[in-house]
């Protein structure tokens, strides 16, 4: 089974009011927890709407910028604004019939109430290890999908 990580930036991978020294201070944590397993990344921060693609990698340690493998797309207006748009993403990418997606994010206001596929981050500490726990536990789910 494909899995699938939408990565918000800020509130996720450094506090939300990070100044420049704290940037991506939590980053180096994601990798480490992603290491052996198989997972794509899809960025689903606004940072998106300033930033190319590619810009973005540049932004994350290698390891995480070598499994970036899209972007969500154009901004949904209304309720549940990143929930649509993770959405769209994937119906409009994934023919797929099986895969699994999770999504580290701080603002739970953009998702549907208790959804089991949102790992909700404090945006004033960032990626914690009560998150990366959730996460290593959807990703030792299916452990044929593990690396060696």
């Amino acid at each position: 089974m494909k899995k699938i990580l939408f990565l918000d930036f800020d509130g996720v991978l450094h506090p939300a009011s990070a100044y420049q020294t704290a940037a991506f201070s939590c980053a180096p944590a994601l990798a480490q927890c992603l290491r052996p397993y198989d997972c794509d990344i899809v960025i689903s921060s606004s940072w998106r709407f300033n930033y190319s693609r590619l810009e973005l990698m540049h932004f994350l340690p290698d390891e995480l910028a070598q499994r970036v493998t899209g972007m969500t797309g154009p901004t949904q207006g209304g309720k549940l604004a990143r929930y649509q748009e993770i959405r769209s993403y994937l119906l409009r990418k994934l023919q797929l019939a099986t895969y699994s997606w999770r999504a580290l994010d701080d603002s739970k206001w953009e998702f549907p109430m208790d959804l089991p596929e949102l790992i909700a981050c404090n945006p004033n500490t960032g990626l914690q290890d009560q998150q990366l726990d959730a996460l290593e536990r959807w990703l030792m789910d299916d452990a044929s999908i593990r690396l060696s």
